[in-house]
């Protein structure tokens, strides 16, 4: 996860310079931004929809709006969490307009030690198999929960930056992303092999 943290970091650093580009109406400019992040807006969406098409078609109303708002990014925060907020408002406002409600995943009465000891296990996979055992697990938690969840071990946002995504206070992505991880330790409980989970306890 550094590589890609330090890729991100990279990406960040010139991200302002295809803004300015896009915004002079230069097209192939934010075609670089659209592909930069394409691929995680729409984890994002669907992480939330949980439905293929409905996610592609909100990820691509997220860039609409992304195109169309660029005078309006200002820089206080990263492009990548406007952007993200973006999307978590899009996949919102799809749910409401659906009026679906997913069944919440039942919280075991887990303390802050045990879903560290599930985050150790977890440390201690190989590097894509760490990731493919919480994308699995991820697909079964309620939308918003995905969100947030996606940005803490894939993008290790930090909760302020993830509070900018959501428009949450910082308290509140705290509250909520504990309660998130507890789900997916249940989850993921089930399905790591327990003697890895003793171990690292």
């Amino acid at each position: 996860m550094q590589n890609y943290s330090r890729l991100n970091l990279k990406m960040t650093t010139n991200d302002q310079h295809y803004i300015n580009l896009a915004i002079d109406g230069d097209t192939a400019a934010f075609e670089v931004l659209v592909e930069r992040y394409k691929n995680l807006v729409f984890t994002l969406t669907f992480r939330m929809l949980k439905n293929r098409e409905e996610a592609e078609e909100v990820a691509q109303d997220t860039f609409i709006k992304v195109y169309k708002s660029l005078n309006s990014f200002k820089g206080d925060s990263k492009f990548s969490t406007w952007i993200y907020k973006i999307a978590y408002n899009k996949s919102l406002d799809r749910l409401k307009k659906n009026k679906k409600f997913i069944n919440n995943v039942a919280i075991d009465a887990f303390t802050e030690s045990q879903v560290r000891t599930i985050d150790n296990a977890l440390d201690k996979l190989e590097h894509e198999e760490r990731g493919q055992a919480i994308r699995d697990c991820m697909a079964l938690l309620p939308g918003d929960d995905g969100f947030l969840l996606t940005l803490y071990y894939f993008e290790e946002q930090s909760l302020e930056d993830i509070s900018k995504s959501t428009g949450l206070t910082a308290n509140h992505v705290k509250v909520k992303l504990f309660r998130a991880r507890k789900k997916l330790a249940t989850i993921l409980r089930d399905r790591l092999n327990p003697e890895i989970i003793k171990y690292y306890g």
